[in-house]
């Protein structure tokens, strides 16, 4: 067996909950701060799920005092404590890239629910 595939078996999350572009999610970060570790939560409505084996990312926007605020998470971090799926969205991809031009309120997705 290669040695580079055995640790990234080893080092595979297997406990992320399904979640697509669309979707609003809480991604709770560890941080560590010198000696010090705490959780900060990041909330905001999926843009892009890239998936791949070992190099699997997803891309999060939030709306932050009025401004787009996008991150770049990878899956397999051991910096991401968590991932909650707060509400499911329904939207196509082209609406989701025309999002990011777009502040406050025209910014929001559509749940599924609301269908």
């Amino acid at each position: 067996m290669n040695v580079i595939s055995k640790i990234e078996r080893e080092q595979m999350r297997l406990d992320m909950p399904s979640f697509k572009a669309g979707d609003t999610v809480k991604v709770h970060l560890r941080i560590i701060e010198g000696e010090k570790e705490r959780i900060q939560v990041f909330q905001g409505a999926v843009l892009r799920y890239r998936n791949g084996t070992t190099d699997s990312t997803f891309t999060v926007r939030k709306i932050s005092d009025g401004i787009g605020v996008e991150r770049v998470f990878a899956v397999h971090s051991p910096y991401i404590e968590r991932v909650e799926v707060v509400t499911e969205g329904k939207v196509r991809r082209s609406r989701i890239y025309y999002l990011r031009d777009l502040k406050g309120k025209a910014a929001r997705i559509k749940s599924k629910n609301a269908w």
